[in-house]
């Protein structure tokens, strides 16, 4: 049997209150609402500032045994360097990886729409990155569209990111042994599967 979970694209929204959580809980409290309605969910904020190393531990502590996060990597990686030189990155998401310990899911890897196909960057990033460390990429530009990418994320059992809502065709793809699907919608064009109290949808699957 595969294991699927479904979560969100975090947990703190001031437009959940009296939805996911109750009128007037503090933004402190409102992860403890959310794990008891969900069982994983990406951290987007990550892209825009990386969170300490102490602060994937105190998510450790505090999410239940079997939840899994998932982890948006850093612009400054994906959109700044554009995998360039990526090695001071890795170091840092792997120190953070450690200490979330078992709560760990994916990191996301979304490569910006300006990213043209480079086989040889993102390879070298796979290669680099530890073997410990499950990883989805999200391409943005058409020209990865392509079976020697697919081929690349199977060999480093990454998987592909199936998206939809993104002005990009919706691509059924299983690359690793698990898959990762976003849900930007609405786009009643592509794969869609509704919303959460407008919040987008995600969900990994155990193949």
């Amino acid at each position: 049997m595969s294991e699927v979970r479904i979560g969100t694209s975090g947990w703190s929204y001031d437009h959940w209150n009296g939805v996911c959580y109750p009128h007037g809980t503090p933004p402190a409290r409102r992860l403890d609402h959310y794990v008891s309605r969900f069982d994983t969910v990406e951290l987007n904020a990550s892209f825009y500032r990386w969170p300490r190393d102490a602060t994937f531990a105190g998510w450790r502590r505090r999410l239940p045994p079997g939840f899994a996060m998932s982890v948006k990597a850093p612009r400054g990686l994906t959109h700044g360097k554009k995998l360039y030189q990526p090695e001071v990155w890795i170091e840092r998401i792997a120190r953070c990886w450690h200490e979330l310990g078992d709560r760990r899911a994916a990191l996301l890897l979304q490569l910006p729409p300006s990213m043209e196909r480079d086989d040889a960057r993102l390879d070298y990033f796979l290669t680099h990155l530890p073997w410990w460390i499950r990883v989805a990429v999200e391409f943005r530009h058409p020209s990865w569209d392509d079976d020697a990418v697919y081929a690349m994320l199977e060999r480093h059992q990454a998987a592909y990111c199936v998206m939809s809502g993104a002005g990009l065709p919706c691509v059924l793809k299983a690359t690793a042994p698990f898959v990762y699907v976003r849900l930007h919608g609405p786009d009643h064009g592509h794969l869609y599967a509704g919303s959460y109290s407008d919040a987008d949808l995600r969900w990994w699957a155990d193949r």
